[in-house]
Parts: structure tokens; C-alpha cells; sequence
């Protein structure tokens, strides 16, 4: 089974560092759970953190370095903002940790290439 095309281009130093930062990024339990939160369509720093059980406080220190990042991006609307993902590939990057976490945890496959 593959996943991607067999002409794959091999990433330079520089991609590798910005890559290792990112997995450093999203090894973090809440900031998982806000990109799941973010999967279905902007949210406020209020929502977000009512769906992912912490303070606002917290999720707003969070979605700092995701936005620092570039993995989330902003809207202002009057004096409330609404976050969303940047793109798709992070949540991608989530997607397919949630299914390696099925294969190591002998969970019941729920994805489609189990």
C-alpha cells in the first residue's frame, strides 16, 4: 500500500528543520484538539475552548503558536476574531496520527485503508 506517488521529492535541510518543528507543534494534546475543533469551519477563542474543555486563556496561548506557525489564520469580525485553519495539511497530519494510533493501540480500524 502506498500513500503518495513514487515520485516523492526528497525535502532539504531547511524543509526537514520547518517539518520537525511542526510534528514539535502539534505534540501537544490541546493543540490537537483545536485543530480538530477547527476542522469543520472557523471558530472564537470562546467556542474553541468550550469544545476543547480549557480556559480561554489557555486556548488563546495555543492558537499564538499556531498562528505564529501558519498552521491557523485569523478574521476579524468587530472586536471578536474567528480562527481557522490555514489549510487542509495539518489537519491531514492529524487525520493520519489518529489512524497510526489505531494500528498501535489494536483499536477497531475506522479508516478507510485499514
Amino acid at each position: 500500500m502506498r500513500m503518495y506517488a513514487d515520485d516523492w521529492i526528497e525535502p532539504d535541510e531547511a524543509e526537514v528543520a520547518v517539518c520537525v518543528e511542526i510534528f514539535s507543534l502539534l505534540a501537544d494534546a490541546t493543540r490537537m484538539r483545536i485543530l480538530l475543533a477547527l476542522r469543520t469551519g472557523e471558530r472564537s477563542v470562546g467556542e474553541i475552548a468550550a469544545q476543547v474543555s480549557k480556559s480561554q486563556a489557555a486556548v488563546s496561548q495555543h492558537l499564538a503558536k499556531l498562528r505564529l506557525s501558519r498552521v491557523v489564520t485569523t478574521r476579524q469580525e468587530g472586536a471578536r476574531v474567528y480562527y481557522r485553519l490555514a489549510n487542509d495539511h495539518a489537519i491531514e497530519l492529524v487525520r493520519v496520527a489518529v489512524h497510526q494510533a489505531e494500528h498501535a493501540i489494536g483499536a477497531d480500524l475506522r479508516h478507510r485503508d485499514a
